[in-house]
């Protein structure tokens, strides 16, 4: 390869979350006619946009977040991307957005993170966060689906979401504001629905929570999700998680607790459960444990539940076993401590000179036909 790395790492020990970022990222173009091209890895920067441009007016954008791990035996392996990178395709047709094929995002980020793996942290609860994004790019004011978009990855390497790290979080159950709405964007990633959370966290944590759990937008009784993850209440020897009915994210660590729990043999069921359904799961004592998860915190206990003038201690604030199992599992596998029995571990080749192509390969085909695979 003939582009240099520089690697300027900060102390592993002092790694906050999205705080610090690789040498490099991937970047692509689309224009309607044209489909996407110019698919190449660049040093990482800032952007030139118009002020005119439509992500800014109109928020045509969105995201995904994965991460790529340090093995016990040196490695770096990312934890299920390719299901990113479905679920990325599957919801920009939703934002009126078009979407790099999976496969070819798939290749994008084994190239990038094969460039920067070197930033991936050795110590333990620390991962390279996985940042793939798709803005709109036309430089026109007008409410309209824009002919022109970019798709880039960033990388950073992160140490645990929370300060608390694995510890029970005090939640805040929040029955004014709405998340998303039936018809809305609450299934898709868009950048939209995290600003639709701020000022709900902001009195939360005004109240001495951590974090919002969302409850649905028509009766407010059925509980969604908690914050940025999805929410598990364990009710007598059931693990329940809301359903997925496109107010909710479905969620890829969502996914592997469900196949892990059964996996174990445990009962694991995707239901509504309102909030008059935990209270009297509480009262009774029949409410073993919550806890939310997702990709930036793997597994979050929640140790209280503020809900008007109630203060529901969940397990006298300690952690749940099967929240712990299942941290304990998840982290085991994604670091290579554990058997990887379901195959979601994808390793990182290091790259290549024959992996970088040449200026006539840098088009990428994106309206049928077989797509080229160009990248450096």
């Amino acid at each position: 390869m003939d582009m240099p790395i520089e690697l300027q790492l900060a102390p592993e020990s002092q790694l906050g979350f999205g705080k610090v970022f690789t040498d490099h990222m991937f970047l692509m173009q689309y224009e309607r006619g044209r489909g996407w091209h110019d698919a190449r890895v660049v040093p990482h920067g800032p952007l030139s946009l118009d002020p005119a441009t439509a992500v800014f007016h109109y928020g045509q954008a969105m995201f995904e977040g994965m991460k790529a791990f340090r093995s016990a035996d040196g490695t770096v392996k990312m934890f299920r991307p390719e299901v990113h990178c479905e679920r990325m395709a599957s919801g920009a047709p939703r934002l009126c957005m078009p979407s790099p094929d999976p496969r070819f995002m798939m290749r994008a980020l084994t190239t990038l993170v094969g460039v920067d793996g070197d930033w991936t942290p050795r110590v333990p609860e620390s991962a390279l966060y996985i940042r793939p994004t798709l803005i709109a790019t036309d430089p026109v004011l007008g409410v309209h689906a824009s002919s022109r978009y970019i798709f880039f990855i960033i990388l950073s390497p992160v140490g645990p979401y929370y300060a608390e790290g694995f510890h029970p979080l005090r939640i805040w159950v929040e029955d004014r504001y709405v998340r998303a709405a039936p018809g809305g964007l609450g299934a898709v990633k868009a950048s939209a629905n995290y600003v639709a959370s701020l000022l709900a966290a902001e009195e939360a944590r005004a109240r001495g929570y951590a974090q919002v759990l969302w409850l649905d937008a028509h009766h407010h009784r059925s509980i969604e999700e908690v914050g940025t993850m999805n929410l598990f209440v364990r009710l007598g020897d059931a693990l329940v998680t809301a359903p997925l009915e496109g107010t909710i994210l479905g969620g890829v660590t969502r996914d592997s607790v469900l196949a892990l729990a059964r996996s174990w043999g445990l009962k694991a069921e995707e239901r509504r459960v309102t909030i008059d359904e935990i209270i009297s799961a509480h009262q009774d004592g029949s409410l073993q444990e919550v806890f939310g998860c997702g990709t930036a915190a793997v597994i979050s206990p929640v140790g209280e539940l503020g809900y008007g003038d109630r203060k529901l201690v969940i397990r006298r604030g300690e952690v749940g076993e099967v929240s712990r199992k299942l941290y304990d599992t998840i982290t085991g596998i994604q670091h290579g401590t554990l058997p990887d029995t379901f195959g979601w571990m994808v390793e990182v080749p290091r790259p290549r000179a024959e992996d970088s192509l040449g200026p006539e390969d840098r088009r990428v085909a994106s309206d049928g036909g077989e797509r080229r695979q160009p990248l450096l």
